[in-house]
């Protein structure tokens, strides 16, 4: 299982992404983004950020070392929002923490040197667990000492949305070509070769292990915790047997990523009322800086 510590001390809300995480401090002298059991994407998200996270590192991308994180909302009894608290009390218990690091930055494109090599494996990671969510736009890529990190892995696993379809998406190839990482030429093929044959049954047992029973209780059309954890195995490893099915290889440039944004701004705008339409568009705009990114600077 994964370590588990004690919240001692609720910090603050994080308010940039839909499941509002929060900074908490842990009996082990650590401080961890926690994602809340009781958050609107549910205990799938979590599942999904055990499982994909785990997998990143075991096949040697850089993932925050995760916790489970027992946490009592007597700890956060000073948050002044009745929302945030609300959520806190629907989260007692086992959470989901992810290490801060202190000094992050939020991954903008072009920012660092990333290798072909080091983007194609990222981005093959992503298209085998079906994972759109790391865009030029919402890269949920973190630079802490001029490296890469991989956070916010939840949109991930889309299959286990709904178990009664994911045999027919086990060969669909996600599309990726909008990905955060494809201005660097991602070297997909040479990722695939090395990283399919490591995606083994064994290796992903050993990943689902990690997932907290309670989470996968009570699963429409399993009959036991067990069954579950299979089924993550066998598609993930069908999966990887089967990579040139899906394999992505074709990617955006950034003016064509451009072009695409701006049309999107005008058909936006087109389809504002009139009394709208004097209203500027955020489209096109940097992304705004998120809170982790702001708390870990300060």
């Amino acid at each position: 299982m994964l370590e588990e510590v004690t919240a001692v001390r609720y910090v603050d809300p994080l308010r940039a992404g839909g499941s509002v995480p929060g900074v908490v401090e842990t009996d082990d002298l650590g401080t961890y983004v926690v994602k809340f059991t009781g958050a609107a994407q549910g205990l799938k998200a979590l599942v999904a950020e055990v499982i994909v996270g785990e997998l990143a590192r075991r096949l040697g991308l850089r993932v925050p070392p995760l916790v489970l994180v027992r946490f009592d909302p007597a700890v956060a009894s000073h948050e002044p929002d009745q929302e945030i608290q609300d959520l806190l009390h629907s989260s007692a218990g086992v959470n989901l923490g992810m290490d801060l690091l202190p000094g992050a930055r939020d991954f903008r494109p072009e920012m660092i040197d990333v290798s072909p090599a080091e983007a194609g494996r990222i981005v093959w990671l992503d298209a085998l667990t079906g994972n759109v969510d790391r865009t030029v736009h919402n890269p949920n890529l973190m630079v802490w000492h001029g490296r890469l990190w991989l956070i916010d892995n939840g949109a991930g696993l889309i299959f286990h949305h709904r178990w009664s379809g994911a045999h027919a998406s086990l060969l669909k190839a996600y599309d990726l070509s909008g990905h955060a990482l494809g201005s660097y030429r991602p070297d997909v093929t040479t990722a695939d070769a090395e990283l399919a044959p490591r995606v083994t049954a064994e290796l992903l047992r050993e990943v689902v292990a990690l997932v907290p029973d309670a989470w996968l209780a009570d699963e429409p059309g399993f009959d036991s915790v067990a069954a579950v954890r299979e089924a993550y195995v066998a598609h993930l490893a069908a999966r990887a047997a089967e990579s040139r099915a899906w394999l992505p290889t074709c990617f955006a440039s950034p003016e064509e990523l451009r072009a695409a944004e701006e049309r999107r701004a005008a058909a936006t705008l087109a389809a504002r009322p009139a009394w709208l339409k004097q209203v500027p568009n955020r489209a096109g705009l940097a992304p705004v800086e998120s809170d982790w990114s702001r708390h870990v600077g300060e």
